[in-house]
């Protein structure tokens, strides 16, 4: 999981002229639920206020993609005011009730602001928020590509290679600041990885023919990837050393976009087999691949398992490309919004994706429950594409 801002969190004492009774700081109020996880939550009604400039725009930002909605103050449910002189400082409150007050420190205003977005969901959902994780993604620059990372919102962008060739499916090491990704620096498909940290780099597969799509498991001790050394591409599994390879399927068409399931036990991967395009599961201790049902749409790819293990994102090619999802077992299919390369946020509620927009793709941010869509900010440069992109966990 990506590293989070250092921020020094000091509880201000009230106001004397507060009427309303402060809940404790284990307190949650639960927010109740719409009709319906899949498009049906109605967002949350809040009012912002107080705020300016970078602030008050990263703050409607945060809150919009997860799950609420910016308000005039008598259509509220809770409201979040405050300041940013120098530091920022918030309260939360519903009614004459203040549910939490605090000042922030440390880091940068943007990163205070992400700060008291992600204490508003926790106090409000019980759930960690997302404003302080990170994305990796692909940048097209014509006809070369790079890796970057940057803060889920895209600001604070930063390349983390310098290949100067084709780069392709960058995917976090869960817990660290380390990816692997495909590049043809070498002028074949290898898998390289590469530890932000320390600037290590080793070229991790390079087996053969084609290698990429490399997935680490939740516990980051193996990887999945696609394989081509044995005739079509096909899943293999991997120790985090690289020993141990071990080959999932056989068969004669092509396996791609290889995820795991959040218990490790299963590897979830698109494959035409018998001439339809579906989406399949194998068990990482080998076996027969398990269909796993989409109906009423076709030709899933990219699958993406969310981290509570409950649904499976998608893409879909129904003359277009659609995201959607369908619960983890399988069934009935959801379409979301117009888009590809979909990636699970922690939360398991918000997904990144990438549109194409006027020969271009840019980079969105979806909230599945209510349907609500921010475009994140693009790396420069008229001819730069964003896609594929991986959220840190």
């Amino acid at each position: 999981m990506n590293k989070k801002f250092i921020l020094s969190t000091a509880v201000a004492l009230l106001m004397g002229g507060l009427m309303g009774a402060t809940l404790r700081a284990d307190d949650v109020i639960k927010i109740p639920k719409g009709a319906d996880f899949l498009g049906g939550t109605p967002p949350t009604p809040i009012a912002i206020t107080g705020f300016s400039g970078e602030v008050a725009a990263a703050l409607k930002f945060d809150l919009t993609v997860m799950g609420f909605t910016n308000v005039p103050a008598d259509k509220a449910n809770f409201i979040l005011s405050g300041s940013n002189n120098g530091n920022v400082q918030g309260q939360l409150s519903s009614g004459k009730t203040v549910l939490f007050s605090k000042a922030y420190s440390g880091a940068n205003i943007r990163a205070q602001a992400h700060r008291l977005s992600d204490d508003v969901v926790m106090k409000l959902t019980g759930v960690n928020g997302i404003a302080e994780t990170r994305v990796a993604f692909k940048v097209d620059t014509g006809a070369h590509s790079e890796i970057y990372i940057a803060d889920f919102d895209g600001h604070n962008p930063q390349a983390v290679t310098s290949d100067n060739t084709i780069v392709a499916a960058p995917c976090w090491v869960p817990g660290r600041l380390a990816l692997y990704y495909t590049t043809y620096k070498l002028n074949t498909p290898n898998i390289f990885y590469q530890n932000l940290a320390t600037g290590e780099r080793r070229n991790f597969a390079h087996y053969a023919g084609l290698n990429t799509a490399a997935a680490v498991s939740p516990d980051g001790s193996k990887v999945a990837m696609v394989l081509s050394k044995d005739g079509s591409p096909d899943i293999y599994i991997t120790d985090a050393s690289g020993n141990n390879l071990k080959r999932l399927t056989k068969t004669r068409e092509d396996e791609s976009s290889p995820c795991w399931s959040p218990d490790g036990r299963w590897i979830c991967f698109a494959s035409k087999i018998n001439e339809r395009r579906a989406l399949y599961k194998v068990s990482v201790d080998g076996g027969e691949p398990q269909r796993i049902p989409t109906s009423g749409v076709s030709n899933p790819s990219e699958p993406d398992y969310s981290p509570d293990g409950k649904w499976i994102i998608f893409t879909a090619q129904m003359g277009g490309f659609e995201i959607c999802v369908v619960p983890a077992a399988g069934g009935a299919a959801t379409v979301l919004v117009a888009g590809e390369d979909p990636s699970w946020a922690p939360n398991s509620r918000t997904v990144i994706f990438a549109q194409r927009k006027g020969g271009n793709r840019v980079l969105s941010l979806l909230d599945v429950p209510t349907k609500q869509v921010k475009d994140v900010s693009r790396v420069s440069g008229s001819n730069s594409s964003n896609s594929q992109p991986s959220w840190a966990r």
